[in-house]
């Protein structure tokens, strides 16, 4: 194994309670990383690998043959970036006109801006709706902790810049310092699944209640329908990523519902009864006011395997607080350790949305083992990861010296196939792992949001 990458996949896979003799089964292909101050293309390889561990033990209960993993760590950090490689057509650009790192009076901050509500509450809190230049203005009369505090009151999306110390002694740093990587705890135990499962396609068949949106359920979401898993993503009327669905809905069905109808919540009711995995990127107790406690899905699915996911962690005064990574970056250290080693002028981020695509591969892991464990015992499992617990992983694996860089991405490292999406012709970029004859492939192309019926097939 090279780097970093043998230290995080058993670190990553000690923590989904995985067996440590496993990791003998994994393999790490080709040098280089991608350009950061921490063990990026390592953590892309190890959360990547554990995802495949926990389909090649699955595969094992179902066919009692072990399944050796490879994992490319260059087109492992390929996908942390993007897979489509559309043919001509371009997808939209990734950020909002005014996202992005601002300085203040006494630091920096990141505004996030992406969704429409989010935009709006940065305007209100500044008292203008003008270009970059204007918002940088107003934002440099502001300090940072105050406009932080501002913006997030307001209901938007912002984090001020702190360093590694600032927040280990913070009050959210602390409580997330005391959380496992990943949470797992045994439900209920109930009846074994009339599950019929392939060991070459080990997820064909079961169904998988998507209630996650930008970034990492997705990503976990996209590597479940890999390898057979009906995916059926469940969006509100209102809600849109346009420059992200192209990459994340491979392999998916996309409905919407509204959950504060009574028509829409029989709807939602009836899919998750039938269904075998939810996986939901709500904040903590956004589901419960909604009526749809962890109590209330098990009752209307005995078994299910249940994993959700929050930005700042589970506990401490910011479980519910709104994040993304660029957000988590910011807040836990990451653009500020970047921005010192570099002896830049402003923060320095990593080079991909790392946190996002780790945790997603690790909400697959997480999934797939609670497959496993329902099908041996019939007792389904809840599994909970957090954005800002990753981001912990991650720091703690500072690179001493930069690795080289990657071989540039070519014509063959993308899949022959033509994936005919809704916006034109593209292709992937070839699967980041091997698992001998288990087939990483989809059956549907990228879609948008809300193009099907809420129903399984």
């Amino acid at each position: 194994m090279t780097g970093f990458a043998a230290t995080l996949t058993k670190e990553c896979w000690a923590a989904l309670g995985g067996s440590s003799q496993a990791l003998d089964q994994v393999a790490f292909e080709s040098p280089g990383g991608l350009p950061s101050v921490f063990a990026v293309t390592d953590l892309a390889s190890a959360t990547i690998a554990a995802a495949g561990l926990s389909l090649a033990e699955l595969s094992y209960v179902l066919s009692g043959k072990q399944a050796r993993i490879r994992v490319d760590r260059r087109l492992s950090s390929i996908w942390f970036w993007a897979s489509i490689r559309p043919i001509g057509w371009q997808p939209l650009p990734a950020w909002d006109p005014i996202a992005g790192d601002y300085p203040t009076s006494d630091g920096w901050i990141r505004l996030h801006t992406n969704a429409p509500h989010h935009r709006a509450a940065v305007q209100r809190v500044l008292g203008l709706e003008g270009d970059k230049a204007a918002i940088a203005q107003a934002v440099g009369t502001w300090s940072k902790t105050a406009l932080e505090t501002a913006i997030i009151e307001a209901g938007g999306c912002a984090a001020e810049m702190r360093s590694i110390a600032e927040w280990s002694e913070h009050p959210q740093g602390r409580a997330v310092s005391r959380e496992p990587l990943a949470h797992l705890a045994t439900a209920e135990p109930g009846s074994l699944p009339k599950w019929s499962l392939d060991p070459v396609r080990p997820l064909a068949g079961l169904r998988v209640l998507d209630l996650t949106r930008v970034l990492a359920g997705p990503v976990a979401t996209r590597f479940l329908a890999g390898f057979g898993a009906h995916v059926l993503r469940i969006d509100s009327r209102d809600w849109d990523e346009p420059a992200i669905v192209p990459e994340t809905t491979l392999g998916k069905r996309c409905a919407r519902l509204d959950l504060h109808t009574v028509e829409d919540r029989k709807v939602f009711e009836q899919l998750l009864s039938r269904a075998d995995v939810v996986i939901h990127g709500y904040r903590p107790g956004a589901l419960d006011r909604l009526g749809y406690s962890s109590k209330v899905r098990r009752q209307l699915s005995p078994g299910l395997v249940d994993v959700s996911l929050d930005a700042y962690g589970w506990s401490g005064p910011w479980a519910d607080r709104r994040g993304f990574d660029s957000l988590v970056q910011m807040s836990t250290g990451i653009a500020d350790f970047g921005m010192k080693r570099a002896q830049a002028n402003k923060p320095v981020p990593l080079p991909v949305q790392a946190l996002d695509h780790a945790t997603g591969y690790l909400l697959a892991a997480a999934a797939i083992r609670g497959v496993t464990r329902r099908l041996q015992k019939g007792c389904g499992c809840d599994a909970r990861l957090s954005l800002a617990r990753t981001a912990q992983t991650l720091i703690a694996h500072p690179l001493d010296e930069a690795e080289g860089p990657l071989a540039p991405e070519g014509l063959s490292d993308r899949t022959e196939d033509i994936e005919t999406t809704f916006w034109g012709k593209a292709q992937r970029v070839l699967p980041p792992v091997r698992i001998d004859d288990i087939s990483m492939r989809w059956e549907t192309p990228a879609r948008p949001l809300g193009s099907d019926p809420a129903e399984w097939f």
